[in-house]
């Protein structure tokens, strides 16, 4: 489960809104502190990510390869999620039309 205040991005996120969720959480982001902090930055980057799939490549990966760092530097699991889970699903949902990887929400 996630943390009540990242619910709403998380709900954005699962129907596909992703830029809505990238700065639902980004807002958060600006008050949270520690391991919190480095979550919920990768949620905004893995956001973006999936928002600028097919029409900015580069910027794509760049996002997802900087939200890996601080999932790597995180607990295997954080907030409920599974973060081995997250990145394999973003990853595939990147290179795959129509994917479209899920975060719980409680």
């Amino acid at each position: 489960m996630i943390a009540a205040e990242l619910a709403a991005g998380a709900r954005l996120f699962n129907a596909g809104d992703w830029w809505e969720a990238h700065e639902a959480w980004e807002t958060y982001w600006m008050t949270a502190e520690g391991q919190e902090r480095a979550f919920v930055q990768a949620l905004v980057l893995l956001a973006a990510a999936l928002h600028k799939r097919w029409a900015h490549g580069s910027l794509t990966h760049r996002n997802f390869f900087k939200a890996a760092v601080y999932l790597d530097n995180l607990p295997g699991e954080y907030g409920g999620v599974d973060l081995a889970t997250l990145r394999a699903s973003v990853w595939e949902a990147l290179q795959t039309p129509g994917q479209r990887p899920q975060l719980p929400v409680n």
